[in-house]
């Protein structure tokens, strides 16, 4: 199916079942948008046949059945900041992402995705982030634009073979002028889904703290993540004492994650450099970020 406004569509399967129509269907397996506003998107032609005819919201719905329709939020709230394009080629394309906007659509935000922005921009449906950063993380993103080539960028973050580089401002911890190693278990906090903690048992993380200048009781700090796993990065300076300015979730709950957000105080975190051998042309790709940290009276 075409793109609308940069956002490709999405596709739900009509499981085994009976339904009246087609709109009773979509209410009860779609409920996150309520029966009126999917009464709204059908009336719109916004729901898609699979010939790509315009789907009516008392037709039948029948078992095996695809439909298709575009992610819409009413009133999505504007971000005040928009993403830059580094670099771009037949493959590739590299962005440089602010705070507080999601690389793909989520929760209010479609339309002010890095993501959708970058279709709406380069025309291209078939553009994909090849990693993630948080949406409360500002720096560099890498996305592929053809299917056939993605497999093998995957692969590198996959396995490790992309050096990734990420600043960070915190307290000022002297002892850290020498690169020391963080690891440890990490799992997802009970309480809080959208958190994560340190447990007992196998490290399954691991990164790198270097202080890179500090001026009076804050630092700027390098962190290289050895692995990958969520909020790794922010949940380990929690353990060596030295939280992240900024953050809204470590080391307590400051906002729930569909709260709005302060846009004067952003996460002090940054993806600031990529480096990696490109696995079709051998060739030597490094690219750094052109936001900037400061190191400022909060």
């Amino acid at each position: 199916m075409p793109m609308r406004e940069g956002v490709s569509a999405s596709v739900v399967a009509v499981p085994p079942g009976h339904w009246p129509s087609l709109l009773d269907f979509l209410a009860q397996r779609l409920p996150g948008v309520g029966r009126s506003d999917w009464a709204a998107r059908l009336a719109q032609g916004l729901v898609l046949q699979e010939d790509g005819q315009s789907a009516r919201a008392d037709q039948a719905c029948l078992p095996g059945q695809r439909f298709y329709y575009y992610r819409h939020v009413s009133d999505e709230p504007c971000l005040p900041m928009t993403a830059t394009v580094l670099f771009e080629d037949e493959r590739l394309l590299v962005a440089d992402k602010p705070h507080f906007m999601p690389v793909t659509p989520s929760g209010p935000y479609v339309q002010q995705s890095l993501l959708v922005q970058l279709k709406r921009l380069t025309g291209l449906a078939e553009l994909v982030p090849l990693h993630r950063i948080d949406r409360d993380t500002a720096g560099l993103v890498l996305l592929g634009k053809g299917p056939q080539e993605r497999g093998a960028y995957h692969a590198l973050f996959r396995d490790h073979a992309i050096r990734k580089t990420y600043h960070a401002v915190a307290r000022h911890r002297p002892d850290l002028a020498t690169p020391h190693r963080h690891s440890s278990r990490l799992e997802e906090d009970p309480a809080h889904f959208f958190r994560m903690r340190e447990v007992p048992g196998e490290p399954n993380s691991e990164t790198r703290i270097t202080l890179l200048r500090a001026e009076g009781e804050r630092a700027l700090y390098q962190l290289e993540p050895v692995s990958g796993k969520r909020h790794q990065l922010r949940v380990h300076m929690l353990a060596m004492g030295i939280p992240i300015e900024g953050d809204p979730f470590y080391p307590r709950v400051l906002r729930g994650p569909d709260e709005p957000d302060p846009l004067g105080q952003p996460l002090q975190l940054l993806a600031h450099a990529l480096e990696f051998t490109d696995p079709h042309t051998g060739q030597q790709r490094a690219w750094t970020s052109a936001l900037q940290l400061k190191l400022q009276a909060p």
